[in-house]
């Protein structure tokens, strides 16, 4: 297991609280989150996509490169794009010692052609460590759980990010089916299903 830093401790705090505030929301306003409108639109434009999101993150592995996590949304200009946060160094490097990017761009052509860039700003650079501390206590590498749960569940794998619920690490998968979002959570430590709605 790598080093787990200060910084990395104060991350994890941090999103120890942000989950406690996002747990302890009522039911219907936990599901109302995949019901805006960006989400909507992006539902819209899903299928257009070439690239599916376990082929996008594993064409950015085929290295030492580890993806922490991934997603289609829509860019500045609305158009449907594939975002891949990684660490370059791999899973076994801290955030400190690491590079943290994210890969982005349009996947409604194959091959997917990405554009980099390396996160300097505060946000970014928080979020992605974060990531990156959760997923190098996975049992599996963010591929795997994608194909996974692709290959459970009905509809189209759209987002997957790891986070941290009643103080243990989950990978957060949405599944789009028709035109409604489903979400399954993962236990990162063992692998199985921990919730599904």
């Amino acid at each position: 297991m790598s080093r787990i830093n200060a910084f990395s401790l104060q991350l994890l705090g941090a999103a120890l609280v942000s989950t406690a505030l996002a747990i302890a929301m009522p039911q219907s306003s936990f599901a109302k989150q995949y019901d805006d409108e960006e989400t909507t639109a992006l539902l819209r434009v899903l299928n257009n996509s070439k690239v599916g999101l376990a082929e996008g993150v594993q064409q950015l592995t085929k290295g030492g490169e580890a993806a922490i996590s991934a997603k289609y949304e829509l860019d500045d200009n609305k158009k449907l794009s594939l975002s891949v946060y990684t660490a370059e160094k791999g899973l076994g490097e801290d955030a400190e010692h690491n590079v943290l990017k994210e890969f982005s761009g349009s996947p409604e052509k194959a091959p997917w052609a990405p554009e980099a860039e390396i996160f300097k700003d505060i946000p970014h650079v928080a979020r992605a460590s974060g990531h990156l501390t959760l997923m190098a206590l996975a049992k599996h590498s963010l591929a795997d759980f994608i194909t996974m749960a692709q290959m459970q569940h009905k509809g189209k794998v759209f987002s997957a990010w790891p986070e941290v619920q009643n103080q243990h690490p989950v990978l957060v998968v949405l599944i789009a089916d028709k035109g409604k979002v489903n979400e399954v959570r993962y236990d990162l430590e063992t692998g199985h299903v921990i919730a599904a709605k």
